[in-house]
């Protein structure tokens, strides 16, 4: 197994609530990440096709149509897009960490906020979806379950990975600490408001009369994959979504109230993606322009699209255990128990008779 391996993180828009162009651009986002000699390809939170931000900032008897488009432009696990990220993976020889809305084949209108692994060969290794959407999220996505909760031993580093708000559940993050996971892989999306814009009213003293504040959404993806990192002494790939103008459109176009939907869209702080070492500091890492092979220091990205890339020594995933590994000797396990179901859940399961025995003896 590599001990030092190149990672690349896709601070990359889809092309709104369209799969086949979307697609083709992840497609060429890992061959020029493959070019720079990336060997863990990461992309954002269900970054085919959208991110369904309109639950956050209208209200859901606005939002029909673009959830029908959303289930449209969402796809399956082992459907034709995937087939091609695959493929892609395979013929650079790098693994890709991919985030879905994926339909399910047992409802026309069910979609899982889901991620695959994929490896070097075009496998895929580990197939998750998200076990509770968050807030608004539970408008679009229908909760997930224990299957994808694993850290897949790979050529390049033992690889786990949760989405978004799943990394301020300690049971899973320790689910995967547990697998002696190296790399962490933490995917959001590329804002999460959760206020409109509060505005100071004339004469208010805003020392005695603070208005409540917004949800700080890039102190706390920083703080939650630092504190992973620390934890589980392992490297954190922290990849964002970048919002593009052609989302910002379709956010307003049809809002009741487009001055508050385009106000509290443009205030929003954007996500950033970053690296982050075994202690949880700031890995160093860096971009390349186009054409060149001359790397250019960036601390990370966020207001701009791009590919940011860190190199990893995975040795650097020991010395921190002799302080407190807490699935070994800085633990008590006959204190502590902790089980954790990995079966795929399915709604319905149905048995039939043999056809051919039962036509034999009708």
């Amino acid at each position: 197994m590599a001990s030092s391996i190149r990672v690349a993180a896709c601070h990359a828009s889809p092309v709104f609530l369209n799969a086949h162009k979307t697609t083709n651009k992840a497609i060429s986002l890992i061959q020029q990440a493959a070019a720079q000699n990336a060997k863990l390809i990461v992309f954002p939170e269900t970054y085919i096709s959208a991110f369904p931000i309109w639950s956050s900032v209208r209200p859901p008897t606005e939002n029909h149509e673009l959830f029908q488009r959303m289930v449209k432009q969402s796809v399956y696990a082992d459907g034709e897009e995937m087939e091609s990220i695959r493929e892609a993976a395979r013929s650079v020889g790098s693994i890709v960490s991919i985030g879905f809305s994926e339909r399910s084949r047992h409802s026309n209108g069910c979609l899982y906020n889901s991620n695959l692994l994929i490896d070097t060969d075009g496998k895929v290794l580990v197939h998750h979806r998200k076990l509770v959407p968050t807030f608004f999220e539970k408008l679009t996505w229908s909760p997930g379950d224990g299957c994808g909760l694993q850290v897949a031993d790979t050529k390049f580093g033992r690889i786990g990975g949760l989405i978004c708000g799943e990394n301020t559940n300690p049971l899973a993050r320790y689910a995967l600490m547990a697998q002696a996971e190296e790399i962490h892989i933490s995917t959001w999306p590329a804002i999460w408001p959760t206020r409109t814009p509060q505005k100071k009213v004339d004469g208010e003293d805003a020392t005695t009369s603070p208005k409540p504040a917004n949800y700080d959404n890039l102190a706390a993806n920083r703080t939650r994959a630092a504190a992973h990192c620390f934890e589980a002494k392992c490297f954190g790939v922290a990849c964002s979504g970048f919002l593009e103008e052609d989302a910002v459109t379709a956010l307003v176009d049809g809002a009741s109230q487009p001055d508050v939907v385009t106000e509290t869209v443009r205030a929003m702080p954007r996500a950033a993606t970053f690296f982050l070492d075994p202690t949880g500091a700031p890995l160093p890492s860096f971009t390349f322009a186009p054409g060149s092979i001359t790397p250019k220091a960036t601390s990370h990205l966020q207001g701009e699209e791009g590919i940011l890339y860190a190199d990893v020594d995975l040795s650097a995933c020991i010395e921190g255990k002799q302080y407190h590994d807490v699935v070994g000797g800085y633990q008590r396990l006959d204190v502590f128990d902790l089980k954790v179901d990995r079966s795929r859940k399915n709604p319905v399961t149905f048995t039939e008779a043999d056809r051919s025995h039962k036509a034999s003896n009708d």
